[in-house]
């Protein structure tokens, strides 16, 4: 499971030129959900993202995490993120699990991060083209895969 974070002052997510969910101050998290995957690499990400101290304190220094600050987060499926670009110049998804499988991931991701968290938490819509329009604060973006835990 691979999960690009970016810390936002906020992230307005649009489908077929209307806002489908927007969020303040808080994460947005594109989460690629690869063939492999499994509850394991829910809880493990979830628990690390909600633990993340990447947001400023009194002095300036990455030093609270999302809790923290009761920000919110959005949560967008992002197949993409398995992309692989060794042979030719059209990536390939091999390596993405397919929506039967990613959609409940998915889905299961969503709920452990609103559990761990206890904060709002609001998503794209899984397998639709979607317009996200964010303000990134740093700009900071952080890249976790949860196969690279050991």
């Amino acid at each position: 499971m691979r999960a690009v974070i970016q810390r936002c002052h906020y992230v307005n997510l649009s489908i077929g030129g209307e806002i489908y969910s927007s969020i303040n101050i808080g994460l947005l998290i594109l989460l690629g959900i690869g063939e492999n995957d499994n509850i394991e690499d829910i809880k493990w990400l979830s628990g690390k993202i909600s633990r993340l101290r990447i947001f400023g304190d009194d002095d300036g220094k990455m030093n609270l995490s999302i809790q923290d600050i009761k920000g919110e987060i959005m949560v967008v499926s992002q197949f993409t993120l398995f992309a692989s670009t060794k042979k030719g110049n059209r990536p390939s998804y091999l390596n993405s699990a397919k929506p039967d499988k990613a959609m409940p991931l998915y889905e299961e991701f969503t709920r452990q991060i609103k559990s761990d968290t206890d904060l709002n938490v609001v998503t794209g819509k899984f397998g639709a083209n979607m317009k996200i329009e964010l303000l990134n604060d740093g700009p900071v973006t952080i890249i976790i895969d949860s196969k690279n835990r050991e």
